[in-house]
């Protein structure tokens, strides 16, 4: 009678463990994919603010490119910079915490922001230009638009902050090995 006991104490404590062991899985697993769900969420707002920066560079261009043709490699370079970071943004949609996607977006929004400073500096430049309300407003909505994707690119880079480091702590650790995820890239 006493084994029994004994070994039915060892039994309901050997299925409470795996219990603790199951539900702390679960609880793991459903807090990397929530944060990794932030990640998404964040990129999402993001993305928004790099259409938005992509449609008000080329209204800008439209409207400067015609009255500056001597300044054609400026133009170029940021349209070129520009179908570039749409690229990118495209292929980070899908998964935005993949690294690979995520690092030629940072790449290619820092080819971008070489350009667009680069055309800023030349309209500061061309005064007679800068004092056409169509130009001028074109560079204020810019400028706004350029401030607020800074801030939602800081909010990215704060959920993939949180992500990687819920990924490294110890237990959590195995069971991210276990089901495949993987660190994600700021921008």
């Amino acid at each position: 009678m006493t084994a029994w006991l004994n070994w039915l104490n060892w039994q309901t404590a050997g299925v409470i463990a795996a219990a603790l062991l199951f539900f702390w899985g679960v609880g793991a697993y459903n807090r990397l994919m929530s944060l990794r769900n932030a990640i998404g969420e964040a990129f999402a707002q993001l993305d928004a603010h790099l259409k938005a920066r992509g449609e008000a560079c080329d209204k800008l261009l439209a409207a400067v490119a015609p009255r500056l043709p001597s300044e054609q490699a400026t133009f170029d370079a940021l349209a070129s910079a520009q179908a570039e970071s749409q690229s990118a943004a495209q292929a980070s949609r899908a998964r935005p915490w993949a690294p690979d996607p995520v690092g030629s977006l940072a790449v290619a929004s820092a080819l971008h922001a070489a350009a667009l400073t680069r055309l800023l500096s030349l309209l500061d430049h061309q005064a007679e230009l800068r004092s056409e309300t169509d130009i001028d407003a074109l560079v204020s909505e810019l400028k706004l638009i350029e401030r607020q994707r800074a801030f939602t690119r800081q909010v990215f880079n704060q959920a993939v902050g949180q992500y990687n480091e819920a990924l490294h702590q110890f237990p959590t650790r195995i069971l991210a090995n276990l089901y495949g995820f993987t660190e994600a890239r700021s921008l």
